[in-house]
């Protein structure tokens, strides 16, 4: 403690100024030394305050949009059909930029984005679902990568964090942390969105302030107004407390990524406006690209990645289900933008617009390849053919979009949306993968409005290009932590210069073992086939300064050249922790705190487990014992809840019966109930033994004071990495896991304890989405 705190008379000055030129961080600095004078009474003493660290007058505010699955050609401001006249606005009096990479997938991007460093070099080479013990993927982001917000904050800004987050580990996700991975440990000092997980259900978001569950309040609002709420909240405070501190603001929304929900009045703008199908919308689209300037006017429409069907080869009732599931995508875009263009407003009726910069990356990666060829309106169970699943789709058509459905579009219009690319997200491999839309808006640092900027780009250049705007010099030391260097490269050059040569000329991407590497306009990429031998991946070679959308590979013509790459990407895998690459199937166990433990004990009050994180992640048999006082033949309630409609797993009292739903996610929910009508008063334990089969079923056998009391058969059992809903004692919120009862459901006699008993951990080959 003496070598962090000091009395006030103990640090001279000069030593303060070398712990601010260090980059210490203020809130972890020493005192200074006491700059007043001691009297014996307070008016013989001159007063003295330690100042503290400020912006500099003026600093900029700054904003930073990330969306999520989208392509190129989706939205309106880059020559889609989708109407987003908020981000239309921001390009209009800003900067499109066409040249603009991710890595392909969520967390890597999140981390590059907000670490400034390459996604492996940030320890999330995938996701914390998917996390081994090697420095590439272990996603663990090192604390010598300071965050953005952890940058700012030192340098005297607010920081705000909303939306989605999907890089904090998993073993970090229980109700006692640490907490120095979530987003208030990594800079922002407000939080409230979801910590973990790739999507969320719109229209019932499980939702953290901070560290905390927030309640759930069952009041319809959908995810995109409540993120705005928020951080208009946010700002509105910020400025009542401190007008002249500066914030950075960082929204990352759950949209465009599955599940598509929106309220049909936003649909319904688009009802026929997709009726021509996706071979026309890529046409038109590239029209319009090439008009706007954001593609070559040489540019051509691709040949359709494998597997897409021609639209007009068709049946009427496919395209009508089709045509609604794009309808429903674009209607979610739509709405986002406006729940966006929210948030802007209040910053320019506040009077600060002008001096904010707002940096928007159009999707974390490319369009989604998640929604297989008839596209999902809800979770049919992995066993089901494209065939069955086109049916169940037809039946449940007019369901896709409410609270009742779980959609993904087809492929088809994920390959539309992506336009002018090939290919998809997870596809490191490919420009449509990894190619996004870029938008820079700054009023005081742009002087061209609506301009068009080529230069190469990656999400990691986002963090230095900020600095730059905003005269902050990396920290050599931040949080008393020496830095590792920024690796992304600022395009700050480029804003008033767009004729300026790319500064940004080497770069790696790799997903799941598709790979690739850029140098010069030159790129080399290999598709990786899942569980192929590495070394037998076909290489394809492409020169984008003349082919920029991967249309003719190269790799016989020039095979020096594509040597030359591909050894260029091995060192650059060495340097940045590729290694090894791994396509899921390995065999590894998910990283949770509950991993080796074979009972876990829970308490009322306590808050939500997140499902991913939960002792219910890894798939084992389980009992589920809770220590409760009933108190009369009106008790009932949940004593333990996992998930909810969707699938999940309830343990209640209704009826004066012990009873337990065990919910697949295919639709189907097995309901064990006792057989007695009579529960005793005062203190019981009650039990719900699941033992699984080696047949994909298994058996739920139900006690009372260690008596059999109930038993039934699970023909099918969940094979659900996890839910979007948690793990909750003593009740069930958002959407009820049982048809019998509504949400809370709160058990209404009181419960001591609920213990899960395990079986013991196997090793299990497990993938993420």
């Amino acid at each position: 403690m003496g070598k962090i705190y000091r009395p006030w008379n103990k640090l001279s000055l000069g030593a303060l100024a070398v712990l601010a030129a260090s980059g210490v961080n203020a809130q972890y600095a020493p005192t200074p030394a006491y700059q007043g004078k001691i009297g014996k009474t307070v008016a013989e003493t001159q007063q003295s305050w330690p100042e503290k660290k400020k912006a500099a007058k003026g600093s900029p505010n700054v904003v930073w949009i990330l969306l999520d699955d989208i392509g190129y050609g989706a939205i309106s401001t880059f020559g889609g059909l989708i109407n987003t006249p908020t981000l239309d606005s921001l390009a209009n009096n800003g900067l499109r930029y066409t040249n603009f990479h991710t890595t392909a997938i969520c967390a890597p991007t999140r981390a590059a984005l907000l670490t400034g460093r390459n996604q492996h070099s940030a320890h999330m080479g995938l996701f914390p679902e998917t996390a081994i013990g090697t420095p590439g993927y272990d996603a663990l982001i090192p604390f010598e990568k300071g965050t953005i917000a952890e940058i700012l904050k030192d340098n005297g800004y607010n920081t705000f964090a909303l939306g989605k987050w999907h890089i904090t580990p998993l073993a970090d996700l229980t109700p006692a942390g640490p907490f120095n991975r979530w987003p208030t440990g990594r800079g922002f000092e407000q939080f409230y969105g979801f910590p973990s997980r790739g999507s969320i259900d719109q229209w019932h978001p499980e939702l953290w302030e901070g560290t905390h569950r927030e309640p759930d309040r069952q009041d319809g609002k959908h995810f995109n107004e409540l993120i705005a709420d928020r951080a208009i909240s946010y700002l509105a405070s910020q400025k009542s407390g401190n007008p002249d501190k500066p914030f950075f603001l960082y929204v990352a929304t759950g949209a465009g990524h599955a599940p598509h929900q929106v309220a049909k009045k936003w649909s319904d703008k688009y009802k026929g406006k997709f009726d021509a199908g996706w071979d026309a919308y890529r046409e038109q689209v590239l029209a319009n690209q090439i008009r706007l300037g954001v593609v070559p006017k040489t540019a051509k429409v691709p040949p359709r990645n494998p597997g897409v069907k021609d639209w007009n080869s068709l049946g009427a009732e496919e395209k009508k289900l089709y045509a609604r599931f794009m309808e429903t995508y674009a209607g979610f875009l739509e709405y986002t933008d406006y729940e966006i263009g929210r948030v802007i407003n209040h910053i320019r009726e506040s009077g600060e617009l002008d001096n904010t910069v707002v940096i928007v990356s159009v999707g974390d990666n490319g369009a989604s390849k998640e929604g297989t060829f008839v596209g999902t309106v809800n979770n049919f169970g992995a066993g089901v053919s494209e065939e069955e699943r086109l049916k169940k789709n037809i039946e449940q058509i007019d369901l896709i979009g409410t609270e009742f459905s779980k959609v993904n579009y087809p492929l088809g219009w994920a390959a539309a949306t992506n336009v002018p690319f090939r290919h998809w997200k997870q596809d490191a491999n490919s420009e449509g993968g990894t190619h996004n839309p870029l938008i820079v808006f700054y009023p005081k640092g742009i002087k061209e409005k609506g301009g068009i900027r080529n230069q190469y780009g990656h999400v990691s250049d986002i963090l230095p290009t900020t600095l730059e705007l905003l005269n902050i010099k990396a920290p050599v030391v931040l949080n008393g932590i020496k830095q590792d260097a920024i690796e992304g490269t600022s395009l700050a050059y480029s804003l008033n210069d767009a004729g300026a040569k790319s500064r940004h000329t080497v770069q790696y991407y790799e997903i799941r073992g598709s790979r690739s590497i850029y140098k010069d306009g030159w790129k080399a990429g290999s598709l990786h086939v899942k569980g192929q031998d590495f070394e037998k991946d076909k290489w394809e070679l492409y020169n984008l300064t003349d082919d920029f959308n991967e249309t003719n590979d190269l790799a016989t013509a020039n095979p020096a050249k594509l040597k030359e790459l591909k050894a260029l990407f091995d060192s650059e895998a060495l340097k940045y922790n590729v290694y090894p690459l791994k396509d899921g199937t390995e065999p590894f166990t998910l990283p949770t705190a509950y991993n080796n433990v074979d009972k876990v004990v829970l308490y009322p009050g306590q808050s939500t487990i997140i499902d991913v994180a939960s002792p219910f992640a890894l798939k084992r048999s389980f009992s589920i014992v809770a220590d409760a006082v009933l108190s009369g033949v009106e008790t009932e309630g949940v004593l333990l809840s996992r998930g909810g409609a969707a699938g999940g797993l309830s343990f209640f009292i209704q009826n004066q019966k012990l009873q337990f739903v065990y919910a697949v996610g295919d639709g189907n929910k097995y309901v064990v109930s006792s057989s007695s009508a009579t529960l005793p008063d005062g203190k019981v334990e009650l039990k719900a033994s699941v033992q699984y089969d080696q047949n994909g079923g298994g058996v739920v056998s139900l006690y009372v004071n260690n008596a059999k009391v109930g038993e039934g058969t699970l023909t099918r059992t969940s094979d659900a990495l996890y839910l979007h809903e948690g793990v909750n004692v003593g009740f069930d919120d958002l959407t009820p896991v049982g048809d019998t009862y509504k949400v809370p459901f709160a058990f209404t006699g009181k419960i001591n304890k609920v213990t899960i008993d395990l079986a013991p951990t196997q090793q299990a080959v497990l993938g993420a989405k």
